[in-house]
């Protein structure tokens, strides 16, 4: 069994994934906020990967992209949630 079966198989059957790709403008000013709510949704975050321009100029756009819970019904309402928040854009990918 491969590590790939490991992560997508469940009793020999394929599990369908969810990530969610997370547009961030103004980044230093939206931030605080985009933690809070990720934090209360922790339980439903398996991996989280966060990224901006980094170096001599620092930039206020980022983008973060989670992997979900499988099956998780919360899942629908933590995009929702991150989409009130000013200067965010999220959207849910299923693979």
């Amino acid at each position: 069994m491969s590590w790939g079966s490991v992560i997508f198989r469940e009793g020999g059957k394929c599990m369908g994934q969810k990530v969610v790709v997370i547009g961030i403008q103004h980044r230093r000013e939206e931030a605080d906020k985009l933690q809070k709510l990720l934090t209360d949704h922790g339980c439903q975050v398996k991996a989280r990967l966060g990224l901006h321009e980094a170096g001599s100029t620092c930039s206020d756009e980022g983008l973060v992209i989670l992997q979900l819970v499988p099956d998780d019904p919360k899942a629908d309402s933590l995009v929702d949630e991150l989409n009130k928040l000013d200067g965010i854009k999220a959207k849910m990918v299923e693979v």
